[in-house]
Parts: C-alpha cells; sequence; structure tokens
C-alpha cells in the first residue's frame, strides 16, 4: 500500500537532544548518537517501497551533530515544522499537515529512536493498514514507537494522550479503540533513552551509522 512515512524529529543539537542520555554519556555523545539513530531512520523510509517520505522537525539543523549529512537526507523529504505546545499536539499536528500535503494518503508515523526499524518492517506497516483503519507498534517502556492511521485526521485524540509515560501505549489504544477504530498491532521495539538500550539496539543493526556510534563510544569509555 502507498503511503507515507512520518519521521517525528528533533535536530540533534548537543544539549537538547536525548537529555536522558547525555546525563550519562554528555551532551555531545548523546547528539551523536542521536544524529545517527535519525541519519539511519531517514534512510530506512527512502528505501521503503511506496513510501512517501515526510520529516517533522523541530530544531535547527546547521547547530546539530553530522549536519551536512542530515541537511542532505532532509533534502529528499518533505520537511514540516513541527506545531504545538506538547508532543500530543505535535504529533496530531504533524499528522494533519502531512495529510494536508499527501491529501488521500495513510499516513505511518515514527520517531527517531527506534533505528533498527527497517524498511520491510515500514513497508509492513503500511501494508497493515489495508486491513485495519489504525496500527499501533509498543515500545518495550510501554510508550509506542509506530502509529499508522489510513484516515491521519484521527490522530486528533492524540491531543488527549499523555505522553512519555509508561502507560502512554494502552492509553493511546484506548483512545483510537474509544474513536472506533480497530486497531492492528505491530511487532514491539525498543527505543533509545538509555545506554543499555543503545548496546541492544545497536547489536540488532550491524553496519549501521548508530552501531558505529555506540561502538565509538563504548571505545571511548573504555578507554578513559
Amino acid at each position: 500500500m502507498n503511503g507515507c512515512v512520518l519521521v517525528v524529529a528533533k535536530a540533534p543539537v548537543p544539549g537538547l537532544a536525548k537529555t536522558r542520555l547525555a546525563r550519562v554519556v554528555g551532551d555531545r555523545a548523546a547528539a551523536r548518537l542521536a544524529a545517527a539513530a535519525l541519519l539511519d531512520t531517514v534512510d530506512a523510509v527512502l528505501a521503503t517501497p511506496g513510501a512517501e517520505p515526510v520529516v517533522a522537525l523541530t530544531g535547527r539543523v546547521e547547530s546539530a551533530e553530522r549536519s551536512d549529512e542530515l541537511a542532505a537526507a532532509l533534502d529528499r523529504c518533505t520537511v514540516l515544522p513541527q506545531r504545538g505546545a506538547d508532543l500530543g499536539e505535535r504529533l496530531a499536528n504533524a499528522h494533519l499537515d502531512t495529510a494536508a500535503e499527501f491529501a488521500g494518503l495513510p499516513v505511518f508515523q515514527i520517531g527517531m529512536d527506534t533505528p533498527q526499524a527497517r524498511p520491510a518492517l515500514l513497508a509492513g506497516a503500511l501494508a497493515a493498514l489495508s486491513d485495519a483503519p489504525a496500527v499501533l507498534g509498543p515500545a518495550a517502556d510501554g510508550g509506542w514507537w509506530g502509529l499508522g492511521l489510513r484516515s491521519p485526521v484521527r490522530a486528533e485524540v492524540l491531543r488527549a494522550v499523555p505522553m512519555s509515560r509508561g502507560d502512554t501505549g494502552m492509553r493511546t489504544l484506548l483512545a483510537l479503540r474509544g474513536v472506533g477504530l480497530r486497531v492492528g498491532r505491530l511487532p514491539a521495539l525498543s527505543d533509545v533513552d538509555f545506554m543499555p538500550d543503545a548496546l541492544r539496539v545497536a547489536a540488532m543493526v550491524p553496519g549501521s551509522r548508530f552501531a558505529a556510534a555506540v561502538a565509538e563510544l563504548s571505545l571511548v569509555g573504555a578507554t578513559r
């Protein structure tokens, strides 16, 4: 099924990206990991058959780690500014703004911290929207890593869902069901908030930018 794959992303600027991880590894190292994850994610979207690549972005790419690479990757996508006072509003608006650019297409939205989500998984998520009006990919921490909607206007329910909590995934599922949507389930993934997450995810994608960034960080830590 053709559709939009929407990446909701924050420019990986030191001090602003991956702040929980930065408490352990430092601001710049955390931003480097975030940049690698975002580049791998955009590459996966660009390689997904039938996908229109869209990035809803906040922050200044020119101030980010790997800014030249990011700018080149984003040039191949439709880039939209994020709008909203909180994460729920920004997610809902990102779906609506994508739908305004690509009328009639379903939208599958992911973040920038699951670089193990490869093209086959993304294509499968789009295809699943042929069978169900919504699909949700749970995250290991109780949130979710991916949300697909055949009718992107249904993302309005996200405005009332508390984000970044251990019950965000369940609350999102209930909100979607509450407006009458049947929700298909996608495989669970771990996102990257802490160093053990990064090590686990890197092992799943050997040869990726993210794995290389984690290996470099681990090597630096081992030599201190």
